[in-house]
């Protein structure tokens, strides 16, 4: 029996099988978002990605493989990157505030995507439904491990951290989700900077704030032109 998380492709060429599904999910993701992805049709999807419908079947086996792909490359992006803009931070607030920004600079460059992720999860079949869930669960806990370091190396007040942890993502998500809000009067390293002075400051210690203050200082307050690795990296179409 084949894990819910398999696409069947009828092409073998990996590299082709990369690149035709992220021309083919890059269409679909914009569909999705404009017209819903019970009403898109993957006639629809084929036309917007400027290929025929029959070479979609050739990489996805029907639309529910298109929507799972699309909504997992966004967790998978989260898990790639988030770790890798965290190498070489040591400091547990400095890896906090890190941790925030990547998630959030990460959602900046897969807005379309995050938004469908909060409507067009529900759409998918049970089994992928669910894996869904556990791969958001892993996620999380990225920026868990953060917040639990900070408490147990005296940085941070005790604090229900499984709630405080889904008030960070839910914070991440928003930058997608109201951006119709945010996005004039916040550019993103401010979003970030007022969420880290909402979420992260009332909860230090002293020598945590201590730290707080000596990170703003070296990324001259947050700016995105000092901020490590601020720049999201595109995902890439993968063949699970």
């Amino acid at each position: 029996m084949k894990s819910p998380g398999h696409v069947e492709s009828v092409v073998t060429d990996a590299k082709l099988v990369e690149q035709r599904r992220g021309q083919i999910l890059k269409a679909a993701v914009k569909l999705f978002s404009e017209k819903g992805y019970y009403i898109t049709t993957v006639q629809q999807i084929a036309a917007k990605a400027g290929v025929s419908t029959g070479l979609i079947y050739q990489y996805f086996g029907d639309k529910d493989d298109v929507l799972f792909l699309a909504l997992n490359r966004v967790l998978e992006t989260y898990e790639r990157e988030i770790p890798r803009r965290l190498e070489g931070i040591e400091h547990p607030v400095d890896q906090l505030c890190t941790g925030l920004w990547a998630y959030c600079s990460i959602v900046d460059g897969m807005r379309e995507e995050t938004v469908l992720a909060y409507r067009s999860t529900k759409s998918l079949r049970a089994d992928r439904r669910n894996l869904i869930k556990e791969k958001e669960t892993k996620t999380n806990r990225l920026l868990g491990e953060c917040l639990h370091a900070c408490i147990e190396q005296g940085h941070m007040n005790p604090v229900n951290e499984y709630l405080l942890v889904y008030q960070y993502v839910t914070f991440c998500h928003a930058w997608a989700l109201k951006g119709w809000a945010f996005r004039g009067k916040f550019t993103l390293s401010d979003y970030v900077s007022e969420g880290i002075a909402l979420l992260v400051e009332p909860f230090l210690t002293a020598k945590g704030r201590t730290a707080l203050d000596s990170l703003r200082r070296r990324t001259n307050g947050f700016s995105a032109e000092r901020w490590p690795k601020q720049q999201p990296a595109r995902p890439r179409a993968r063949n699970n």
